[in-house]
């Protein structure tokens, strides 16, 4: 089978996981430049209705059958679900990128570095974690590395938030609530906006960027100090703060770039992160 040229104009993506929240993000950036599909779980008539969107349960369904059909250049993985059966799906995804040329990006985290604490993680250090969770993006993460390079995109991301993330709506829910709120005073991070996120994977796909990149806040931030600032822009009322210590030490949870640093008006800081959640 001869490899197909890939050509920016002419993409067909596929986003695996693209009902999830950071898959959905990535959708909407993209759709209106690309032939662009994506994959649900749940059903819901919106996505049952849209021609662009393919049901695919992960567990039972296999992923080549939605390749056949997609004939994507670009495969984005947003996937989340059973880790076995990921693996299992990521191991077809590379046999037919190897055998079409597509390219695969494959959506990672910091945690492939939780085991490192003292420092933050640059591209090219080792990966190690004591999670399952990061031992489990570390696995695919090597899978997808044996592949020719160019056909290889691995974005490490923090914690991501927006004005509707999960982790933005969990904290409205505790406030309405009136729960406590975990935070990690030891835990020095960077943070990571939807919006720019996905603005990045656009930058990537029309530059044909390959390798591994580590797309964060460019300046670092306490977990609690963090949590607090937000709380803050969404009530007035006290909410406690359950502190959590996992070490009487600072530790490290940031993905930095040393070698694929994307262009200035690309990059954020976590202020601006915390300025977009008031707009």
């Amino acid at each position: 089978m001869t490899k197909k040229k890939l050509d920016p104009q002419k993409h067909r993506i596929l986003i695996l996981g693209a009902s999830g929240y950071i898959g959905n993000a990535i959708y909407k950036e993209l759709s209106p430049y690309f032939k662009t599909f994506g994959t649900y779980r749940t059903p819901l008539k919106a996505f049952e209705i849209n021609k662009q969107f393919f049901h695919y349960n992960l567990e039972e369904d296999d992923v080549y059958e939605i390749l056949e059909a997609c004939k994507p250049t670009i495969i984005i993985s947003a996937l989340r679900g059973d880790f076995n059966a990921q693996t299992i799906a990521h191991q077809h995804i590379a046999e037919y990128t190897l055998t079409f040329g597509s390219k695969i990006i494959f959506l990672s985290s910091a945690n492939a570095f939780d085991s490192y604490s003292k420092f933050p993680s640059y591209e090219l250090d080792k990966t190690l974690s004591h999670s399952i969770y990061g031992h489990f993006k570390i696995k695919i993460e090597n899978l997808l590395l044996r592949l020719p390079e160019k056909q290889v995109a691995i974005i490490r991301v923090p914690m991501i938030f927006g004005a509707a993330s999960p982790r933005v709506e969990a904290l409205k829910q505790a406030i309405l609530d009136h729960e406590a709120v975990e935070v990690f005073p030891n835990l020095i991070m960077n943070v990571m906006l939807d919006k720019k996120l996905t603005q990045q994977i656009h930058y990537i796909i029309n530059r044909s960027k390959h390798g591994v990149f580590h797309l964060g806040s460019t300046d670092l931030v306490y977990h609690n100090e963090f949590i607090k600032e937000i709380i803050d822009l969404l009530t007035d009322k006290k909410v406690v703060l359950k502190q959590v210590y996992t070490s009487n030490e600072d530790r490290y949870l940031a993905v930095l770039p040393k070698f694929n640093k994307l262009p200035k008006h690309l990059q954020i800081t976590s202020h601006e992160i915390i300025e977009e959640l008031t707009k």
